[in-house]
């Protein structure tokens, strides 16, 4: 990655992190006063949620200028674990919200002296479904074109949001038209604090399987056999090896070759299987191609 895209990636993923932060203290602030004066804890906890949404996007603006850095001394291979770190942060922060969402919604749902909601409390909700999944499609946008894990899981964050404020909706409503239905606002408080751990859940997988340098598919691995196989010159593909980096793979593989051929042709060779590999592969960043002679006849 050249100076140029280096800073442009920067930019555009700052960008749209910073709009994020002004969407989520809006929502925040405005789902928390509705909620507080129209009664509802469903409200309340959407109103939580947004400002866990906060928490990811700062991580997204500090540490967004560390993964995208290009290979050094110190980090030959790139700085894209700092990414997978970085999402798996995000998971778990926003499965701590909803772990203590979900253990207040339990505590308080017994509670006989449930106030009855007011249909103030609807305005936080619906702004949060309209705002929310308009920066969830364009962060995930931003995230799929600059390849980066952290801000498509930060996308899915605000996505969560709008969702999880559905159940808020139905329970503010419910409340609103029958006192004796107020204990539903409860229910939804509970069914997103669910949601919000499925999320997590969701985000956290992909970046745990790179830090513990989990391969590629089988599906995967079988294309990029056949891919090096069809190249010309090459007799045998074995002992392939992959690892997640970031959203691409490192790939290391063995090419059996004609052992009377030169040096040089088989240097060709190889550097044929790589570029084609990066061209046709799944998501390929790098190749190290082993060249052995091919004794079996």
């Amino acid at each position: 990655m050249g100076t140029h895209d280096f800073e442009n990636t920067i930019t555009q993923i700052r960008k749209i992190t910073w709009i994020g932060v002004a969407v989520n203290l809006s929502l925040a602030a405005i789902k928390f006063v509705v909620g507080t004066v129209g009664a509802s804890q469903a409200v309340i906890a959407d109103a939580f949620h947004s400002l866990s949404d906060l928490t990811t996007d700062f991580a997204v603006l500090f540490g967004v200028k560390i993964w995208s850095a290009p290979p050094d001394d110190d980090h030959p291979y790139g700085h894209r674990r700092f990414e997978a770190l970085i999402t798996t942060a995000i998971g778990l922060a926003l499965a701590a919200v909803a772990v203590g969402l979900g253990y207040r919604a339990l505590i308080n749902i017994r509670n006989a002296q449930i106030a009855q909601t007011s249909w103030i409390a609807i305005l936080g909700p619906t702004l949060s479904i309209v705002f929310k999944e308009i920066l969830y499609r364009w962060t995930m946008v931003v995230g799929t074109r600059m390849h980066s894990t952290a801000v498509i899981a930060n996308a899915w964050h605000h996505r969560s949001d709008a969702l999880s404020s559905l159940p808020a909706l139905i329970a503010v409503a419910a409340s609103s038209i029958n006192p004796d239905w107020a204990f539903v606002d409860r229910i939804g408080a509970l069914i997103i604090s669910v949601f919000i751990l499925k999320v997590a859940l969701d985000i956290v997988r992909p970046p745990l399987s790179e830090l513990t340098d989990s391969g590629a598919s089988a599906k995967d691995r079988d294309l990029i056999v056949n891919i090096a196989s069809n190249i010309r010159g090459v007799q045998d593909v074995h002992a392939v090896r992959t690892r997640k980096f970031g959203s691409k793979l490192h790939v290391d593989l063995h090419i059996l070759v004609d052992p009377e051929i030169s040096v040089r042709s088989g240097h060709d060779i190889s550097e044929e299987v790589k570029k084609e590999l990066i061209r046709k592969g799944p998501g390929i960043l790098d190749v190290v191609v082993h060249l052995e002679p091919d004794d079996r006849t």
